[in-house]
């Protein structure tokens, strides 16, 4: 009897030996991972800063190289029997010149850090205030432009400003899709599930192929001629800010509708 005794108290402190070194290795490979993540993190800040102090150290020659290149133009003599040549060859580096800061401003708006100022607006308004803004340039390329409001005030705490530059862009993409040959663009305002204020910007483009669908809010992936790529990129992240989502459906040939969706 005692020599069974002996040999449990002996098996127990072998078993509770074995699972406190599980126990521990666990805890162990928990802060290695968790040690490597916060270094990541840390590299990745500083990769941050030290992108976004490049970016502005290019665009400081880069203004003295536009400043130059207009000035050379202007100083150009009109005798010059390949005058035409140069010119054209000029405005070819001008315009480069010009897309080169369009692609750096993206990147610091993208990159930097996003304060909201959150405020009590209605979607409604805000989405009507867009059309009327934007109703020129839609008719311009014989777009009908219509807004779909929610039967009562849609009021969420929002950034006005961002939120306005989000929708803004889609409407750009969508106008971009219909080209010359026209369409409809719609803005819609709807409540879903008391949670959460919708918008659809909804338009009748040539739609988007099914396997760029995946890639379209990723970082420098475009598939217009001259973008940048950081467009829905960065319309994705004032969303996700918001505490929200932006999702989007399109049918190649027939459209594509955006949906953001807000929390109430």
């Amino acid at each position: 009897m005692m020599i069974w005794f002996v040999s449990g108290l002996v098996g127990g402190a072998v078993v509770t030996a074995l699972v406190a070194l599980v126990v521990g290795w666990f805890t162990h490979q928990r802060f290695v991972a968790l040690e490597r993540r916060a270094q990541q993190a840390e590299r990745l800040a500083e990769l941050g800063t030290l992108t976004g102090g490049l970016a502005h150290e290019i665009k400081n020659p880069l203004s003295t190289v536009q400043l130059n290149l207009q000035l050379l133009a202007e100083d150009l003599d009109p005798d010059y029997p390949g005058l035409e040549r140069v010119k054209k060859r000029l405005g070819t580096v001008q315009r480069e010149a010009s897309r080169l800061r369009d692609i750096l401003d993206d990147f610091l708006r993208y990159a930097g850090k996003l304060e909201l100022d959150l405020q009590p607006t209605d979607i409604n308004q805000l989405l009507e205030d867009l059309a009327d803004f934007f109703s020129p340039q839609a008719s311009l390329q014989r777009v009908q432009l219509r807004v779909r409001p929610h039967d009562q005030p849609l009021v969420v705490q929002l950034d006005p400003k961002l939120i306005k530059q989000t929708v803004l862009n889609l409407m750009l993409n969508g106008l971009h899709a219909m080209g010359d040959r026209g369409g409809d663009l719609i803005l819609s305002a709807t409540r879903e599930d008391d949670r959460y204020a919708r918008v659809d910007v909804i338009d009748t483009g040539t739609g988007i192929a099914p396997d760029a669908l995946p890639q379209i809010f990723d970082a420098y992936y475009s598939t217009k001629k001259g973008g940048t790529g950081l467009g829905l990129a960065m319309a994705k992240r004032i969303i996700t800010e918001h505490g929200g989502t932006l999702t989007v459906g399109s049918e190649p040939g027939k459209g594509t509708n955006f949906t953001l969706r807000l929390p109430l």
